[in-house]
């Protein structure tokens, strides 16, 4: 029979495709695709699917059926002869001299090469799959790949850890674990707390301590309880990258929260953040957290968190302290006895704490904080600006530098707090400032100005400034002639000082040629010449 006489014939009986489906039926058949799969993807019968890959010349994959182990025959013999064929579920599977099941090779092994560098990599097996089947034509599933992965990262050895060994007083180590169940007193259930560990790197001596909530302020709280319980501050805290210490993790330069920053600044105290997920760096904490999370607090619950403090405290006085540690083979408490003399002494005051954030700065040039308004420094309008507010003063900082603006007090909600130097050129001066200029005119411009504010009020800054404009005018001799005048004749007033002005004549100002104040040129030529180190030349 001819070739397309076999084509025709195993075509006879399925149903014609067209040429599109066609198309993706022999497409999935070189992929490797069961036929009931295929069947299940495109729509198209296991049979006719069947027909047109073998018209095609493409393999069909065999279906995978679970086989049941057959059960030896009640009193039947095992033939141990090799000449004899053995059933099909023994074909598959071969025995060493020891008579261990060894498994048929992975189809992944003439690629483990490139698993393996993909792997270096730090690709996932899904991503591995992907690539073998589009550029080697990786003719298994996904299945096959993935289990080829779990074996290679298995069979890999781990990287061996440095020991890290600290001087006594010099760190500590900071984390946050789950804490025990607390019943809440609002809504009668159970939450679970937040369990604060702080682990000294000598001596392993432990300040365990739990809260409801966290924040930036409470996290810095711990660390000042956990250092009162001390008696003393290490120079050095690892911390993890969480959010309440860490505004921006980064191994080489990392940006701290400012309020955590300024109160382990209080007690002399640096901040070491972890590399990113690369817990093994403050291992002696993790194992702190896990120790009490095992031990004391694995499926406690407590009414209120006095009472779960209290058991916790108790805990750690008469099992955790007087332990024999695992790796220093030393009691917790002797360690402890021999590293506090090494530790910072505290300060005499406790950090006074602040809230902080960002504002930015209104086009009147101040900022809100509180519900008041408060002045920053010219040319920042438009940008933003960090404030650090407590119930006294309001502190206005550079948000790149840190450098300190402005300082202000405290001021009720809907007031503004401005300093003189932060008004625009054109805002428009007070009644006492007007005053205060008058004063330091002359003392007549000063009584009279003083006198048109008591009796004008509000309307006589306007007068004021009249006063002020015809002296630059006039000039303050003149001005201060005619206040005198209005005052001795009972007249204080903007408009009697201007007709006085007006119908007094006066010489007019000229320049003079002779003053001792003006200097004579010969002295101008002296200097120059002396400047140029010539000799003056003889004027005649």
């Amino acid at each position: 029979m001819t070739p397309t006489a076999t084509s025709e014939s195993s075509l006879g009986m399925a149903n014609v495709l067209s040429e599109q489906k066609r198309q993706q039926v022999l497409a999935l058949g070189r992929l490797g695709w069961p036929l009931r799969r295929i069947e299940a993807e495109i729509g198209v019968r296991r049979e006719t699917a069947s027909g047109y890959l073998r018209a095609a010349g493409v393999p069909i994959r065999a279906e995978r059926r679970r086989q049941l182990p057959a059960k030896p025959a009640s009193g039947g013999e095992v033939s141990t002869d090799p000449g004899v064929a053995k059933p099909a579920s023994e074909a598959e599977v071969s025995t060493d001299s020891a008579g261990s099941r060894a498994p048929r090779a992975s189809a992944c092994e003439p690629y483990q090469e490139v698993i393996e560098a993909a792997l270096a990599q730090g690709r996932n097996a899904m991503a591995i799959y992907q690539d073998l089947v589009d550029d080697h034509g990786f003719p298994a599933r996904y299945a096959s790949v993935r289990r080829f992965v779990r074996g290679l990262r298995g069979a890999a050895v781990p990287a061996a850890r440095a020991v890290i060994t600290t001087a006594p007083g010099e760190e500590a180590q900071v984390d946050y674990g789950d804490g025990p169940l607390i019943r809440d007193a609002a809504t009668g259930r159970y939450r679970r707390c937040r369990l604060f560990v702080l682990v000294l790197g000598c001596s392993r001596k432990a300040v365990w301590l739990l809260t409801g909530r966290s924040s930036s302020r409470i996290w810095a709280e711990l660390h000042e309880q956990a250092f009162r319980r001390l008696g003393g501050a290490p120079r050095m805290v690892v911390l993890d990258n969480l959010k309440e210490g860490v505004l921006r993790p980064d191994w080489y330069d990392p940006t701290l929260n400012p309020l955590y920053r300024d109160v382990l600044a209080h007690y002399g105290v640096t901040a070491l953040p972890c590399r990113v997920r690369d817990p093994d760096r403050k291992g002696k904490v993790e194992a702190g957290v896990g120790l009490a999370k095992r031990t004391p607090l694995r499926g406690q619950r407590f009414e209120t968190l006095a009472a779960a403090q209290a058991y916790l405290d108790r805990w750690a006085t008469q099992w955790a302290d007087t332990r024999i540690h695992g790796t220093t083979k030393r009691q917790v408490a002797m360690m402890f006895t021999e590293e506090r003399p090494h530790l910072q002494a505290l300060p005499l005051e406790p950090f006074r704490y602040y809230a902080h954030g960002t504002r930015l700065v209104h086009l009147d040039g101040h900022v809100e904080v509180d519900r008041a308004y408060y002045s920053v420094s010219p040319g920042r309008i438009g940008t933003s600006v960090a404030v650090q507010w407590d119930g006294h003063v309001v502190r206005i900082l550079d948000l790149q530098t840190g450098l300190l603006l402005r300082e202000h007090r405290v001021d009720a909600p809907g007031r503004y707090r401005t300093r003189a130097e932060d008004c625009p050129p054109r805002t428009a001066p007070g009644l006492q400032q007007l005053l205060q200029r008058a004063e330091r005119a002359s003392g007549a411009i000063g009584i009279l100005c003083r006198h048109i504010a008591d009796l004008d009020g509000a309307l006589g800054s306007r007068r004021i400034l009249g006063i002020l404009a015809l002296a630059r005018r006039h000039g303050v001799d003149a001005v201060s002639e005619a206040c005198t005048a209005a005052c001795d004749l009972g007249q204080p007033r903007y408009h009697f000082v201007r007709r006085y002005l007006e119908r007094t004549p006066r010489p007019p100002l000229a320049l003079r040629q002779v003053d001792p104040l003006i200097r004579e040129l010969t002295q101008y030529r002296d200097a120059i010449a002396a400047r140029t180190r010539s000799t003056p030349e003889d004027p005649t």
